[in-house]
């Protein structure tokens, strides 16, 4: 029912929506365009401000201006390039442990990535505290505020763009062939024991080498050009429809895009995304006083996919599996005599491209490709409806200034899965020689095939979101330099989520109010009190309060005439806000202020005729309270030389204080014991962390002759530190307190072990594996001749948030019709470890490339990798130094060259502008690690993309 009333409000909204552009009224108010280039109109809490007066902690991208020169395929695309404060991840590094920065779309919660930068106008990254504290709990870590497009007042305009591109593969991961494989297997069994029984014969291995039969001797590459593309494509088309009289202006945007995929066969070959979306944006002057808005959006998107996880066993699978029987094998290696084998083979539909039919053993029924050609295939489905409508009176009739706005929006996003599940047969094939030729001389059958024809569906899920806000503003002027302005805000927004419980609220109400003389200094109070359902009752409301100072430093007759300085502004803000987003122990956010008792089996007394005991799992708190976000920051805007450069830098200290812990080390451990698992400890704030850093946007604008030149400059740099930590350790270099708050701990390794001689000289290494030379030998930190965890050290900033360091370089150079766009992003400081299964190989593992660089007692001087081993090799693949990795790197993300036809050709024709582009994105990464960062484990390949696209407004 719900979806049909969504369907049925976006249609009533397009269908009346010529009634109101048809209509007329007063002229529309163009306070809020983003036309007045000298000081636009940012959207900011509520309210849009100019954006000579946003105080700090705000900063915003044109994305209607920035998408004629750059075409995105994703909101948030490369963001860090043009602002700084967000470096992709988050604003200001704040953590994402559970829930991150807030997106707004159009004053709604929602998806960043249902949203295309199309229907996007602007997006402001709101970072400082100053900023967010009117929205309440849920945007304490920040809010991307993304303002859609609105209709306009020129009448009838339509625009129409299409793209079309490739992603083409950066890199595949690079594994051995069976045949050196098998080697390296047999090497690492004598590693382990040389008086072992080697697994591969050298006859096996020769045979798997050669290449003469690769059906019965495997050597299968995942990323050969016979399953895997270079690249695939990628073409959108949107169709953009503003226009509007005085009374009414609306704005529609209906887009299309279609993703194909790298691999090529089977049912694999289908697999595609595809999304159609349409949206409506009217406004409405109803009278003098009272103006109306209604936005609706759907949005049907869909990814069909063949059943199986290709990627996931490219990485896992050994070259040399199935063992004896290639996954497809041609019908012609069957002996024409072998008629048992034959008519076994006739009760298989599954007989690929007539030619060959699926094999494998009997330890390995099913497989990658199989799966693709007869496993059946999935289609997930997702389909979203968002609603909302606002009203804006006028109340100078009441008060000077006064005005009134309110907004209710309801969304539904619902998605699911339906597959048709098949099962299949394999053949496993008996091999025989004839004359130097192998032929297969007898088969026998694993499983069955079964094509139900049932169309399963599964994986429902739905989430529906209502959201609300009404506000009283008032904006007056007095003695003509005496500016103030307030706002009384209730706000609010539910989330049902299916399979969870609780629904996930945000309810405040808020206070601004500001004031400032002459443009030139400022005060701003904001506050929110918030409520929230997660605490006990008596804890469940908290106020916080922000203030911010500004001084127009140019306004002082020192600055006043100054052929520099076209204007510089600072101002300092002092904010404290609670949250709840944090307020949250593994899967558990509710309740945990009171005690859990439970029960179980065991050796304790007995409740009951059951034969449990009774257990306390939790204590109660009921003094449990919001976490704190401290912030002090300070901000400089200021605009030199006539607008040739204009920057806006910030300052921040920002401390989170009061996460949770559960187990509390200045409790008497008795509290919490292990058999039976028991604890009375309760839920604490407790856990303090500490950020320190800066950002920084600093642009320049030059016109040589027929040429204009543009470029960017964005950073941010931010320090983590743990403040306070409920820790207790032995040693002091083992402490989190101090360190950062995204650290990578780890042993120090010191090198590769030589002979048993160091080994026995050595402290003894505790790390779960017998240690064998070749094996990583690690420092002993607290001198107690033994290596475990207690020698663990802090290894460096692992980034998890963004690194320490972004930056982003923006350059545009327009010479008459055609515009060259050029964009760099690079992320400095950061660390990595390279532990995925490309690195650590033991046991049955598939061996990568890296192995090659294996220790051997031939290549001890040189060897960049431990020794190989058939059993697990736990001390080896641990966290050390051994495998870190600095994450520094370069992209160069994007470059765009754009020709406008000259309006002067189109002059009589029906076309008013016309545009084509070129872009590729993505191009370049220049980092010593290069190689590891471009490629994907386990995942389908980075890619690079190159595009064509061509607009015509109409």
């Amino acid at each position: 029912m719900k979806y049909i009333q969504a369907k049925f409000i976006l249609c009533a909204m397009l269908a009346v929506s010529p009634m109101f552009v048809s209509a007329q009224a007063t002229d529309w108010n163009e306070t809020d365009s983003l036309a007045n280039e000298k000081d636009p109109m940012v959207q900011v809490a509520f309210r849009k401000v100019a954006q000579k007066d946003l105080l700090g902690g705000v900063s915003v991208v044109n994305v209607e201006e920035l998408t004629k020169k750059n075409y995105n395929t994703y909101s948030l695309d490369n963001m860090q390039g043009y602002v700084g404060g967000w470096n992709g991840n988050s604003l200001w590094g704040m953590d994402g442990d559970n829930a991150g920065y807030l997106v707004l779309v159009d004053g709604v919660p929602r998806d960043a990535n249902n949203v295309m930068p199309s229907e996007i106008a602007q997006i402001s990254f709101l970072k400082g505290a100053q900023a967010v504290v009117l929205y309440g709990s849920k945007a304490a870590k920040g809010a991307v505020v993304i303002t859609t497009k609105r209709g306009n007042v020129e009448g009838l305009n339509v625009s129409v763009r299409a793209n079309t591109g490739f992603h083409v593969a950066k890199a595949f991961p690079e594994y051995l062939g069976s045949a050196e494989y098998m080697t390296l297997y047999n090497e690492a069994l004598l590693n382990d024991d040389p008086t072992a029984k080697l697994r591969y014969t050298a006859e096996d291995i020769y045979n798997h080498g050669s290449g003469l039969n690769p059906y019965r001797y495997t050597n299968i590459n995942y990323y050969s050009s016979d399953y895997v593309k270079k690249a695939y494509n990628r073409s959108e088309v949107t169709a953009e429809i503003t226009g509007g009289g005085k009374r009414a202006r609306f704005y529609s945007n209906v887009s299309y895009y279609r993703n194909g995929d790298f691999l090529d066969f089977g049912e694999a070959k289908n697999n595609m995304t595809d999304r159609f979306n349409v949206r409506g944006n009217v406004d409405v002057n109803i009278n003098s006083f009272i103006n109306a808005y209604i936005n609706a959006n759907a949005t049907f998107y869909n990814s069909k996919t063949a059943k199986g996880d290709y990627w996931n066993i490219a990485s896992t699978a050994r070259p040399n599996f199935p063992e004896y029987a290639a996954p497809l094998i041609p019908l012609d290696m069957i002996d024409p005599n072998a008629t048992a084998a034959w008519e076994l083979l006739s009760t298989t539909s599954n007989i690929i491209d007539g030619k060959y039919f699926l094999a494998g053993t009997q330890a390995n029924p099913t497989n990658a490709f199989a799966d693709s050609y007869a496993a059946g295939s999935s289609k997930w489905t997702s389909r979203q409806f968002q609603f909302d409508a606002g009203v804006n009176v006028d109340l100078n009739q009441v008060l000077k200034g006064l005005s009134f706005n309110a907004m209710f929006a309801v969304d539904y996003a619902t998605s699911y899965s339906t597959s048709f599940d098949n099962k299949y047969a394999v053949f496993v094939p008996t091999w025989a020689n004839y004359g130097g030729k192998d032929v297969i001389v007898a088969l026998s059958k694993e499983g069955n095939d079964e094509k139900p024809g049932t169309q399963n569906v599964g994986g429902s899920a739905d989430k529906q979101t209502i959201a609300f806000s009404g506000q009283f503003n008032y904006q007056n002027t007095f003695n003509k330099y005496h500016n103030v302005s307030a706002m009384l805000i209730a706000n609010g927004y539910q989330q049902t989520v299916s399979a969870q419980y609780h629904r996930i609220s945000n309810a405040n109400l808020a206070l601004q109010a500001g004031y400032n003389y002459q443009q030139r200094y400022y005060a701003d109070f904001g506050a929110a009190l918030i409520h929230s359902a997660k605490l006990a009752k008596g804890h469940r409301q908290a106020l916080s309060p922000s203030v911010t100072l500004g001084w127009r430093l140019s306004g002082e007759n020192f600055l006043k005439d100054s052929p520099v300085v076209d204007d510089l502004l600072l101002s300092v803000s002092g904010s404290i806000l609670n949250q709840d987003i944090d307020l949250v122990m593994g899967d558990n956010e509710f309740y945990l202020y009171e005690s859990v008792w439970t029960q179980n089996d065991g050796y304790a007394w007995y409740d009951g005729p059951a034969g449990k005991y009774t257990i306390s799992t939790r204590g109660q708190n009921n003094d449990l309270s919001f976490i704190k976000r401290k912030e002090f920051s300070v901000n400089l805007k200021t605009s030199l030389w006539n607008r040739l450069i204009t920057a806006d830098a910030s300052f921040f200290i920002n401390s989170m204080e009061g996460y949770l812990i559960n187990q509390p080390t200045f409790y008497p451990s008795h509290l919490n014991t292990g058999y039976p698992a028991a604890s009375f400890m309760a839920v604490m704030n407790y856990n303090n962390n500490k950020r320190v850093g800066f950002d920084f946007n600093i642009n320049a604008n030059k016109r040589f002759g027929d040429v204009d030149l543009s470029l960017g400059v964005a950073g941010t740099y931010y320090d983590t530190k743990v403040t306070k930590r409920d820790e207790i350790y032995d040693d002091a270099y083992r402490y989190r307190e101090g360190k950062a708050v995204d650290g990578i701990w780890g042993l120090q390794s010191a090198g590769l072990f030589q002979n048993k001689e160091e080994i026995e000289s050595s402290p003894e290494q505790k790390l779960g594996s017998t240690v064998q030379p070749g094996d990583i030998k690690y420092v002993d930190q607290n001198g107690d001749n033994v290596i475990d965890d207690k020698d663990e050290v802090f290894l460096g900033k692992g980034g998890w948030y963004g690194a320490p360091f972004t930056l982003g370089i923006n350059f545009t150079a327009k010479w008459k019709n055609l515009t060259l766009f050029v964009l760099g992003t690079g992320n400095f400081g950061a660390y990595g470890l390279k532990n995925s299964s490309y690195y650590w190989v033991d046991g049955d593992d598939k061996y990568s490339a890296i192995v090659r660089n294996r220790w051997t007692p031939e290549t001890a001087a040189t060897a960049t990798y431990p020794r190989l081993s058939a059993r697990s090799s736990s001390n080896n693949f641990r966290a050390s130094d051994y495998w870190l990795y600095k994450t520094d790197r370069f992209d160069l993300a994007k470059v765009q060259i754009t020709y406008d036809l000259p309006k002067r050709i189109l002059r009589n024709t029906f076309i008013n502008e016309l545009s084509a582009y070129v872009s590729g994105a993505n191009l370049l990464t220049i980092s010593k690690e290069r190689k590891h960062m471009e490629m994907n484990v386990g995942s389908a390949p980075q890619s690079r993309f190159y595009n064509i696209g061509v607009k015509a407004v109409f």
